[in-house]
């Protein structure tokens, strides 16, 4: 017969045992909401957005850094593969011309020279071959020596190749790094905007200045500032120029930029190349200090203590700059974010 024994009911120490195991589940389930969930305010979404979008610039920064080298290791591995190619082509044609001449040797000298002057039938010609063949051998001494120099010469290329292309390859992992981390500090400040209405997210947007992202933001006109002179002149009149384009991570124009890329766009077009980024743009030119007093039109002004962020000095205390995500070139009140350093191109 089949048993219809009862199942056995756990102890009461066993249902406290499962009953706390549920408890804590439940909790940390809550705090795991808790940690995903968007902030409750429009001041504790702003102050995440703003540390997002300060660490995001950050991240690109780092990543025009890495960019710019990596172009530049690219650009010198192309040269050295060209050097190594025309090098290969040389070598090639010394071989090739060594060669056909111990073939030459080795068809016209089996015969003993006394055999082969008292068999021809001119002398006075072969007297003339037997001082060629001098000729030759001494410039097959100097063929050898140019073919090792220039194996010698491939083989240093190729050293300096395998240095260079390997140096590549980590400069393009940092390169990818950076640029994840820019997408995904981003994506994630764009999630916490999405909780907050229209008015709120424009409010945020506005960033350090309260300026309004907008083309239509209001334009300094550069007429109303005081002059600068020489190369400053036309780099101010270019960076203001560019007031309402598109703040872009990694772009220096035309039509959209990042901080950095707007003092390099300005400047090159007044004939004065700038590193690309914010970090070395700190260390160029003239130090002026920290005091904006003491800045000319024209002058690097560098933000924050990571030296993430950069704007133009335009005059009567305000700079022209490329903010941040979701913002556009504008100007701002120079003060407006912490100074690092201010620096005289």
């Amino acid at each position: 017969m089949a048993s219809h024994r009862r199942p056995r009911r756990p102890s009461r120490a066993h249902t406290s045992v499962l009953t706390a195991a549920a408890a804590t589940a439940v909790a940390l389930s809550a705090q795991a909401g808790a940690a995903h969930a968007a902030p409750a305010g429009k001041d504790q979404v702003k102050a995440q957005v703003d540390r997002l979008l300060s660490e995001q610039e950050e991240a690109a920064e780092k990543y025009n850094g890495a960019k710019e080298r990596a172009d530049q290791l690219r650009k010198q591995g192309g040269q050295l593969q060209d050097q190594i190619a025309r090098g290969q082509e040389r070598a090639a044609e010394l071989a090739s011309g060594l060669a056909a001449v111990a073939g030459e040797e080795y068809r016209h000298g089996g015969v003993d020279p006394t055999v082969q002057l008292m068999f021809s039938s001119d002398p006075d010609a072969y007297l003339s071959r037997a001082s060629s063949a001098d000729q030759v051998a001494s410039t097959q001494a100097g063929v050898l020596r140019a073919l090792r120099a220039e194996q010698l010469r491939l083989d240093q290329q190729k050293q300096e190749a395998a240095v260079v292309l390997g140096e590549l390859d980590r400069s393009t992992q940092l390169l990818n790094g950076a640029k994840g981390e820019v997408q995904q500090k981003l994506q994630e400040a764009q999630r916490l905007l999405s909780t907050l209405s229209a008015a709120d997210r424009a409010a945020i947007v506005r960033g350090e200045d309260g300026a309004a992202a907008s083309r239509s933001a209001s334009r300094i006109d550069p007429s109303t500032l005081p002059q600068a002179s020489g190369n400053a002149a036309a780099a101010v009149r270019t960076a203001l120029d560019q007031q309402g384009k598109p703040y872009s991570w990694g772009a220096s124009g035309t039509a959209i930029f990042d901080c950095s890329g707007l003092m390099v766009y300005a400047y090159a077009k007044a004939g004065v190349a700038l590193p690309r980024t914010s970090q070395e743009q700190a260390t160029v030119g003239t130090a002026v200090g920290r005091d904006w007093h003491n800045a000319q039109p024209g002058d690097l002004v560098i933000y924050k203590a990571n030296r993430s962020h950069v704007g133009m000095y335009i005059g009567d205390g305000k700079v022209v700059h490329a903010p941040r995500a979701g913002d556009v070139v504008k100007v701002m009140k120079v003060d407006a974010i912490e100074i690092n350093t201010i620096r005289r191109p």
